[in-house]
């Protein structure tokens, strides 16, 4: 696919969305394409992260290993992101990923991501404010359902 193909999908990524058409054109520039069959894992779970994933095509299942079996904890179509998180900071993945079928994603690697922020901190700074307001809402979830555990 070409590279205004991956500035389409990236452009419709929530995280992206106030990029200016320069940064995504550099964003989009240094993703790789990849596709994977049924069954096919992109990252195991407790696997370093030092990339994201946005699903173009297809269902991604997040899965946990437990003791009774892998469990299907979540299913992703096009359009999610998986792993925004390592994009920012080294972590680890909290599942695995799996493709449900027929699976086409983008890959986005933390090392351009950072040299971005460095560049652009116009970037760093919206990325700050929208990841405050998403804890900040994850916050208020949680102490909704205090009293439910008391």
């Amino acid at each position: 696919m070409a590279l205004e193909d991956d500035i389409g999908i990236l452009a419709g990524v929530e995280i992206f969305e106030d990029f200016t058409p320069e940064q995504m054109r550099l964003l989009a520039f240094g993703t790789e394409r990849l596709r994977y069959t049924i069954g096919r894992e992109l990252y195991g779970e407790g696997d370093t992260a030092d990339s994201a994933y946005v699903v173009v095509a297809g269902v991604v299942a997040l899965v946990r290993d437990t003791e009774a079996g892998r469990i299907v904890v979540a299913q992703c179509g096009p359009g999610s992101v998986l792993g925004e998180i390592a994009l920012i900071v080294e972590t680890k993945r909290l599942t695995g990923a799996v493709a449900a079928g027929d699976v086409e994603v983008v890959r986005l690697n933390r090392a351009l991501f950072r040299r971005m922020l460095e560049e652009y901190p116009q970037i760093a700074a919206m990325l700050h404010r929208r990841l405050s307001r998403s804890l900040t809402t994850m916050i208020a979830k949680i102490e909704s359902l205090a009293p439910k555990f008391q």
